[in-house]
């Protein structure tokens, strides 16, 4: 990574238009081009990644809700009275409020939730 000399901003990689050109280093602010040698001795830039919202939501299936793999605790049921139940936890209000707790029959599968 490397610096702008006349203003200090950080120096922006862009590629010649043909194959033999080198590869340049150019201030996005001050318009300052530095020149590199060639793209076999250039620094090497590494690739920045996004990605989308949607990739990073967990949803759990039907399938996925079948493998009982979600940790128990022993809370009565209101709806058939057992005694065991799985539990998760999502932050649905804000990030300053308590997490709401979601609690799902072992026997039945109601879902009801437990406000802290």
């Amino acid at each position: 990574m490397e610096f702008c000399p006349k203003c200090g901003t950080r120096l922006v990689p862009k590629k010649g238009k043909c194959e033999k050109e080198s590869l340049t280093l150019s201030c996005p602010k001050c318009g300052y081009k530095k020149q590199v040698a060639s793209e076999k001795t250039a620094p090497k830039v590494a690739k920045v990644i996004q990605h989308n919202p949607q990739q990073l939501v967990a949803v759990i299936s039907k399938e996925e809700q079948k493998l009982r793999t979600l940790p128990t605790v022993r809370i009565e049921c209101p709806k058939c009275g057992n005694n065991v139940a799985y539990v998760w936890q999502v932050q649905t209000r804000g990030a300053d409020e308590s997490s709401t707790q979601f609690l799902r029959c072992t026997k039945c599968g109601y879902t009801f939730r437990e406000y802290s």
